[in-house]
């Protein structure tokens, strides 16, 4: 009771019924009592440390992560040999790359997409990773594509939507502006040009981080296309890629529609509770 006094540290009388069994309290040296007496509030109620917090927020974010079909063991994979299998060798010719992208429409719609860049070809796959179905696909040519846009995505002044992260525009026909009427039609497909961003997969793994990367989509579509319009130019269009680093407009301004779809990631190929859509 006395060393325990001196010691200053209230409750300290009860250390001795968790003595080791080669002895007593009284057979350590202050110093190592006194290690003792720190360190054990920390085996209490302490507040977590903040890599516990971090954790915590990690394990959480790939909970929800998971609600994601594309994750499911082998889902991936089989899509890929599906749609793989609807490349054209005489159109499109080989596959250089596939990715996993969202395309993010006029009216500011997340959709899942899967990409394909071929040697002549960009592929854009709706592909339904429930039922392991491709509902439908876009052909682009690359030879047609004049313009590759990249930078923050932006919205008009009195916009109420908002967008974080980068995206990628890809421009097949500069002299065609969308009509009035398409600009106003959440269903219209006839712009000349579509914008991706990642997909929310990408940071799951390294190896999903490969397939979601824009940058190195950018890149590798960049290529291919420079490439084609040198050996297959098309007669009376301008030859060459410009790229452009610049903020990509979406000119939505009310959004209910948008804002309740990503919400609730309904572009997307999911668990909802005990039903997937």
């Amino acid at each position: 009771m006395a060393e325990a006094e001196e010691s200053g540290v209230p409750g300290e009388e009860k250390q001795p019924q968790l003595s080791s069994p080669s002895g007593g309290p009284e057979d350590k040296p202050a110093a190592a009592r006194a290690e003792d007496t720190q360190e054990r509030p920390a085996e209490g109620g302490a507040a977590p440390s903040p890599r516990t917090a971090v954790t915590v927020e990690t394990s959480l974010l790939h909970f929800k992560l998971r609600r994601f079909f594309v994750l499911r063991p082998g889902t991936l994979d089989q899509a890929i040999k599906d749609v793989e299998a609807l490349v054209d060798k005489e159109v499109d010719g080989g596959v250089r790359g596939v990715w996993l992208m969202v395309e993010v429409d006029h009216w500011n719609n997340e959709k899942e997409r899967l990409v394909l860049i071929t040697d002549n070809s960009l592929l854009v796959f709706k592909y339904d990773f429930v039922m392991f179905n491709c509902e439908q696909f876009q052909r682009i040519p690359l030879n047609f594509v004049d313009r590759i846009a990249h930078g923050a995505f932006s919205f008009p002044k009195r916009s109420l939507l908002q967008r974080e992260g980068e995206g990628v525009r890809v421009y097949w026909d500069r002299l065609r502006e969308p009509s009035f009427t398409s600009k106003w039609n959440p269903f219209a497909t006839d712009f000349p040009y579509i914008t991706f961003t990642s997909h929310p997969v990408r940071t799951i793994s390294d190896s999903f981080a490969a397939l979601c990367d824009i940058h190195i989509f950018r890149e590798q579509l960049k290529d291919a296309a420079q490439k084609l319009h040198a050996t297959k130019p098309v007669p009376g269009k301008a030859n060459g890629v410009l790229v452009l680093n610049q903020n990509l407009q979406i000119e939505a301004y009310m959004g209910l529609m948008s804002f309740l779809g990503n919400q609730n990631k309904l572009g997307y190929s999911m668990a909802r509770g005990n039903i997937g859509f």
